[in-house]
Formats: structure tokens, sequence, C-alpha cells
């Protein structure tokens, strides 16, 4: 087994990591395949599965960015940690009994070469079978935003509590 250089602390050990929020798209096969995939893993961190854009990531998350989340898989740990990307990817695999030693590596610059190449097919795929999302029912597209094949596309308002809420729509 080959050593890997130790890097820089970034203070990690002050701000422990004991659950980690995976936001994935619902709407995407190859996302809620992973989804599954994960819950059936050994977790040595807690994963909570939750649709990104949901009421229930809304609720969690009042300040992050939604939209993005649809994007790109976003993991937030429970000590406001957030992870995009290839980084978020890494994170989960270290919160893996079985895939642990794999994030370490994937952690190193060259394995965070391979973690972005990952994510970019992944990506790649997704944007290949986004039509996909259109032959079947409707489809979501977070802000209030929704496309029934039978009636277009639609927008209702999300709901808002806080009374700061936008009052027009972005799209």
């Amino acid at each position: 087994m080959t050593g890997f250089a130790a890097t820089r602390d970034r203070g990690a050990a002050h701000v422990p990591v004991l659950g980690l929020t995976v936001l994935y798209d619902a709407q995407c096969s190859l996302c809620t395949f992973l989804s599954d995939w994960l819950g059936k893993q050994r977790q040595l961190v807690p994963l909570r599965l939750v649709p990104a854009g949901s009421d229930e990531a809304r609720h969690r998350f009042p300040g992050l960015d939604h939209r993005a989340t649809l994007g790109e898989i976003t993991v937030v740990g429970d000590g406001g940690q957030v992870y995009q990307g290839a980084a978020a990817w890494v994170v989960t695999l270290w919160a893996l009994r079985e895939h642990r030693p794999l994030a370490h590596r994937l952690s190193t610059p060259a394995g965070a070469r391979l973690a972005k190449g990952a994510t970019l097919a992944a990506a790649k795929w997704r944007e290949a079978h986004a039509a996909d999302r259109w032959g079947a029912g409707a489809y979501q597209w977070g802000e209030g935003w929704r496309y029934d094949p039978n009636a277009g596309w639609t927008y209702e308002a999300p709901a808002c509590d806080s009374g700061n809420c936008s009052t027009g729509s972005t799209r």
C-alpha cells in the first residue's frame, strides 16, 4: 500500500462531522439509484438522504441555494459544512465503512482529478438523459416550477413563513 503525504489541518478537528445530509435530484434515475445504494451501505457517519429542492431540504437548510443543489450533488455536514461536486462525493464515500480508504485516496491531488472526472462523467450522463424526465409524468424544477406534458409549465409560489420571501417568479 502506498502512503500519502498528510495535508495541512483545516480545523476539522474543531468541528467534527457526526452526520451528513446528501441532497440528491429525485427526478434523476442515476441519482435515485445512488441514493438507494448509499442507504444500503454500512455507514461510519450517518447519512440522511433528502431530495434536493424539497420542502424538507428548504426547511433544514434555509440559507442554501436550493436551485444549485438540483444541478450538482450537495452534502451538508451537521456542523454546517457544505460540500459540492467532487468534494461531496469524496465526503460521502468517507462516511461509508467499505469506501473510506477510497475516499482518502481521492482526497489526494491525483485522486481529486479522478473524483472530478467521475463527477463530470455523472453530469454528462444526467445531461444526456435529461430528456427521459419529460417522457413520464410531471417534472419538478425547484422554486415552484412544474412541467406536466398535458398542462405545460405552471408556477406555484413556495410557502413563505419568514415574511422575507420573493413575490415573483424568477423564470
